[in-house]
């Protein structure tokens, strides 16, 4: 089966665009083809409209009753633990890095900038010894040769 995530009742998406932009909301109900009925209720996210075009899919779904009151909502969310199993993730990992990367001063990045120099000559330094040693190895290595009888 090729896709994985669909459009349902319970599924939790990411919101890309517009006020809401960050955070977690879950597919309420499904209005058209293009627009949901979404609630986010730790987020406070309210429920309301948003257009598919303006969310992506998790993994995740959580189960509640058809088109379920906030209420209700929030209580699968919390039984599911949504917030820590979204932490855990690579995605949320990448949009934390994101953020703190925007929120950098010039001092910042240079000491950023730095340290990387560093890192890299250090690891560049024990290629290169490694490298020698290699080359050692085998240049005694194949001087000895080894008479079968």
């Amino acid at each position: 089966m090729p896709f994985q995530r669909f459009v349902e009742s319970g599924r939790i998406a990411y919101v890309s665009d517009g006020p809401h932009k960050g955070k977690l909301v879950a597919i309420v109900d499904i209005i058209d083809q293009n627009r949901v009925l979404v609630d986010g209720p730790s987020s406070n996210v309210p429920r309301c409209e948003m257009r598919l075009n303006d969310l992506h899919l998790t993994k995740f779904r959580i189960r509640f009753p058809y088109t379920g009151s906030t209420r209700v909502v929030r209580k699968a969310w919390e039984a599911a633990n949504i917030n820590d199993l979204w932490k855990q993730t690579m995605w949320a990992r990448k949009v934390e890095a994101k953020k703190k990367r925007l929120e950098l001063s010039d001092f910042d990045r240079f000491k950023l900038r730095k340290a990387r120099q560093i890192r890299n000559k250090l690891r560049t330094d024990a290629f290169y010894r490694l490298k020698k040693k290699a080359k050692k190895t085998k240049a005694t290595g194949t001087s000895k040769k080894v008479e079968k009888k």
